[in-house]
Order: structure tokens, then sequence, then C-alpha cells
């Protein structure tokens, strides 16, 4: 079975509003068997959302919108699967009494009229309870063609999807299904990865694909296996992975999460090793990324965000004579934070980011785009070179904290 997935919305196409939906609605098809066709963004016009669906149904049996079907006039996504489809709105009394319920528990004593046209739907539809906003989901499906229907707002689309989805693909007797596995490799280019396992990809089975998939200086391995029964596809791919581990054993940090800081969250537990970072040029995300973990209180101590030279002296340590010498944005000041972090917290392990985000330079005229990373504990401190001029702030900043826990990662698994 195929499935293309429909956003619409000027604000996305503008760049205003970021598309989080089909990325999500896109790995839940995938747990079921179901290939993603096309993913198409779509302005909120009534001619341009019916051509997009024409053009979806071509190949895919599945279309599954987001957005458009607010209380709002531009809010047209209704208007047109309606007319798509041949079927009118009609009012759902159920509905209504969920809105009126909501404006309730919201304290919103007044129902206007163009929340009672949020009540209209589709003749022929399944009706989806969103248990988090006005705009029910809905499914509508003629002449082989099925179209499910949802709100944009990210946080409605993703219980409606999990509490439905099942039930909705059950009608076309689906028992296929897919087993992911992620492994992220270190220390080897793209191109000499792919060599060294040339063999081995070779020898996979006909069920099973390999994405190459770059991040940052990290390689991810994707396996996917595809099959009627999970465990057997479980199975299959914990083999192939340890095949690919004598392979390249030592070049793999990870074979479980997909996530770097998922990654990190194992390997410290593993060996039973607290953490704080120092952070400059990160301004915090490093901090970020290790508690958006769940559990990560468990072994995060705490970080400090030292932008100031001054302040890298004072909180961290910083030897006012480095700083004067070396310039903030060295592998000496990198250690010294390092360390001054890894006392001040005592942590086992400490984590430091100084660099040179642009777009001008520091006072100190250093490269745009320079950073030294540095991780210290009971055995040393050892310290990275990065430097990537050609990012904005923005990237640089985000690219250092991810590559920050994989140089984390790489000096503990030594």
């Amino acid at each position: 079975m195929k499935a293309s997935i429909l956003i619409i919305g000027d604000e996305v196409l503008a760049g205003a509003t970021q598309d989080t939906n089909s990325g999500f609605i896109a790995l839940e098809l995938r747990k079921w068997g179901v290939d993603i066709d096309r993913i198409l963004t779509v302005s909120d016009e009534v001619s341009t959302i019916k051509q997009a669906l024409e053009f979806c149904f071509q190949t895919s049996e599945l279309v599954i919108s987001t957005g458009g079907i607010g209380p709002t006039k531009d809010d047209k996504t209704k208007s047109a699967i309606s007319q798509f489809f041949r079927t009118e709105l009609v009012f759902d009394s159920g509905t209504y009494s969920h809105l009126k319920e909501l404006f309730r528990q919201r304290n919103r004593l007044e129902l206007l009229e163009m929340n009672r046209g949020q009540a209209m739907v589709f003749s022929d539809a399944q009706v989806l309870l969103n248990r988090y906003g006005t705009a029910p989901g809905q499914v509508i499906s003629k002449n082989g063609r099925t179209a499910v229907v949802l709100p944009g707002v990210p946080y409605e689309v993703k219980p409606l999807i999990k509490e439905n989805l099942p039930t909705i693909l059950k009608r076309y007797g689906l028992n296929t299904q897919f087993y992911t596995r992620t492994v992220s490799v270190v220390g080897i280019p793209e191109s000499k990865l792919a060599q060294i396992l040339e063999d081995w990809e070779l020898r996979l089975p006909a069920n099973t694909t390999l994405s190459y998939l770059p991040v940052g200086n990290r390689i991810k391995l994707r396996l996917t296996a595809k099959g009627p029964v999970a465990m057997e596809l479980e199975k299959q791919l914990e083999y192939h992975i340890s095949m690919l581990q004598t392979l390249i054993g030592p070049n793999i940090i990870g074979k479980h999460k997909d996530k770097i800081e998922d990654i990190l969250k194992d390997v410290i537990l593993e060996k039973s090793l607290s953490l704080s970072v120092a952070e400059s040029c990160t301004g915090g995300l490093l901090s970020g990324l290790i508690t958006s973990v769940s559990g990560s209180s468990s072994y995060f101590k705490g970080g400090v965000v030292a932008y100031e030279a001054a302040q890298k002296s004072r909180i961290l340590n910083v030897q006012e004579h480095t700083i004067a010498t070396c310039t903030t944005v060295s592998p000496e000041v990198a250690s010294q934070m390092a360390e001054g972090c890894r006392h001040l917290f005592n942590s086992s392990v400490s984590i430091a980011t100084t660099g040179v985000a642009g777009p001008l330079s520091d006072s100190y005229n250093n490269p745009i785009g320079l950073a030294y990373i540095a991780v210290s504990t009971s055995q040393g401190t050892s310290v990275e070179k990065v430097h990537l001029s050609h990012l904005d702030r923005e990237d640089f900043m985000r690219f250092i904290s991810q590559r920050a826990l994989q140089f984390l990662i790489q000096v503990l698994q030594k």
C-alpha cells in the first residue's frame, strides 16, 4: 500500500511555520508497512488542494492531510475535499457537543458562529474525536481512495494519528510491519564506509533495506526490515548488525538509538558516570540537548553558560593569563573550561565548548566558524578542533552541540 502526505497552509509555504507533521506521520505509517509515495505542501486554495489530491491519488490509495480545517475564512480544506469527493457538509451534533464542552473547560463562554462551523463534517465520513482541539479529524473513502483529514496543530495531530491509524489501516487488511534499527558510525567517510560494507550489504535479504544518513561527522546506517512478524524482523536485524560489528566495530558509537543525546544516555548510565557542561559558543543548546532526554537528571548535574571572558575566569577558573595569550577560542581555554566545570559540579566528566559563531569575528580576530570542544575526565582532558566557516550562526551552534556530544561519546568509549 502507498500513501501520500499533504501539508496544507500558506504559513508553511512562506516559511513562517515549520512542518513537523509530515515526518511524524511518515514514521507512524512505516510502522504499519505503508510506503510513503510523496509528501506535498500546498497553499490554502481550493483549486490547489483539489489538484494536489488528484496528483496524490494517481499513485496512492491513502492521503493524509493536515491543516486548513480551522474556523477562519482562510481554512478551505473541507470545502476542497467535499468538492473533490462530491460529498456534502452536514452538521454533526456530537462534534458540536464536544465543542461546547471544550469551551466550558477553557472558560470560554461564547461559542461563535464560526466555531459552530467546525461541527460541519462530510456527510459520509467517519469523525475522529479531537480531544485537544476544536477541529475534528475525518476519514472519507470512495472508489478506492481514502483521505484522512486532520488539523494542522502538531499536538493535536499526534494523538489523532496514534489513536486512529491502526483502525483505519486495518480496513485494508494490512499485516505487514516495519522494524528499524539505526547504527551510528564515526571516523569513516561515507564513500569509504560504503566500500567496506559492499559485500555485507549484498548479503542483506530482499525484505531489508539500508540507508546512509550523514549527520554532521556521524553516519547513521538505518536498517529497515519489512514482514508480518515484528519479533522475527528484530532477530533478523540483530544478526546483520552483529555481522556489521565484526567489520567496523571500533567505529560504532551506537546500535540502538537514533539521536545522539539518547546514545549518550546509554553510554553514561552503562559507565555509572555523572556529567556537567560549560558552554560559550553553544549558548545553552548543549544543556538543552542533554536535558531533552527523559531521565537525564540521574546523570546530568548541571551546566554553565560562561559567555564573557571574565565569567570564564570567575566561574570556571580559566586563567586570565591563558585568555590573554591564547584568546578565548583556543584549546587551552576549552581545556580549562572543562576542567573547571568538572570541579565546580564535582562530576565524573565535563564537556566544554568555545568558538566563533559569526557572522562577525570576535575581539581577537579568530576566524568565523572556529570552535574547540574539550572533554575532561579523571584520566585527563581531550580537545577537538572544528572549523565550519560555511554555516550561519544558528546552524553552527546546533552543529557544535551535536558534535560535542559525539566527541564526548568517542572519548568515553576509548
